[in-house]
């Protein structure tokens, strides 16, 4: 993700280690909702915390159960009023676009080695998007990258695949 670039955001909040991660401990919804609203709560206390990835090791292992969770994780951000706070990025081991193919190799920008959501603050983000050229354009670079014939990106990824 940050050796290839994937999201040219993600290094810097690395580097400066202001990426917290989460481990859940939850396997029903109602924990994992919990779980969600206690990083919010995190994240609102401590302004070093740029970003947090909520990993869930458990439970979570087919791809539409996690898509259920992520609608209700939307839901519930916008409930406890935090619709343009936080916004809620997905990642999963078997992620697959709308409309594109299991095996298409752009599904990889998307993949990681376990279920996890990945919470973002929007202000951030914004300042961000602000210093970067065309930033809407960004995920259709990223899965041309992953599509180019032989892409060291994609040749990472399916390594790491292989591995989990």
């Amino acid at each position: 993700m940050i050796g290839h670039d994937i999201c040219p955001f993600a290094g810097r909040e690395v580097r400066r280690d202001a990426v917290r991660y989460a481990v859940s401990e939850g396997a029903e919804f109602e924990r994992w909702l919990h779980e969600l609203a206690q990083e919010c709560q995190r994240l609102d206390a401590d302004p070093e915390i740029a970003t947090t990835l909520l990993i869930f090791p458990r439970g979570l292992e087919d791809f539409e159960t996690y898509l259920d969770l992520l609608a209700l994780g939307e839901s519930l951000l916008t409930s406890l009023g935090y619709e343009g706070v936080y916004q809620l990025a997905s990642f999963h081991p078997d992620y697959v676009f709308e409309g594109v193919g299991p095996d298409d190799p752009a599904n990889f920008t998307n993949r990681s080695p376990e279920p996890m959501l990945h919470l973002l603050r929007e202000a951030e983000l914004d300042k961000a998007l602000a210093h970067y050229p065309d930033p809407e354009a960004i995920p259709e670079r990223n899965m041309a990258l992953l599509r180019a014939p032989g892409s060291p990106a994609l040749a990472a990824a399916l390594a790491a695949d292989r591995r989990r």
